[in-house]
């Protein structure tokens, strides 16, 4: 049976650029960092969180389009969303609306990474 998740992918055309946004620009946490036969193995993550984000070099997949109304392959949790965007733009990072929307499953916005990833940020509501 399975029991976690244990990573998710994104795509990146620059491993040590993408450790610098989702480390410095988002916050997350570098977890693993070793050479692999088919290529590094980067991995980032929330502190104390099972789940690590692999940041696999592949230029050709990085930051393929998908639906503009749908969230970002990676969706980030927040407690204060609209305190941690303001903190995220001080650290360079750009997001695809000027401000968190509100929605009735609670908040959101989209970040962009530098290979135009998009990641999404949401704030649920409050019961």
């Amino acid at each position: 049976m399975l029991t976690d998740i244990m990573y998710v992918t994104v795509y990146v055309t620059d491993q040590d650029r993408a450790l610098e946004f989702y480390t410095e620009g988002l916050g997350l946490e570098k977890q693993i960092d070793f050479p692999g036969p088919d290529g590094r193995f980067l991995t980032v993550g929330v502190p104390d969180s099972p789940v690590q984000i692999i940041l696999w070099s592949h230029a050709a997949a990085a930051g393929q389009p998908g639906d503009p109304g749908a969230p970002g392959p990676l969706i980030l949790r927040s407690d204060d969303l609209r305190r941690d965007v303001e903190v995220m733009r001080r650290y360079g990072v750009t997001f695809e609306q000027p401000e968190p929307v509100d929605y009735p499953f609670g908040t959101r916005i989209e970040a962009v990474d530098p290979d135009g990833n998009r990641v999404s940020l949401r704030q649920p509501r409050k019961p």
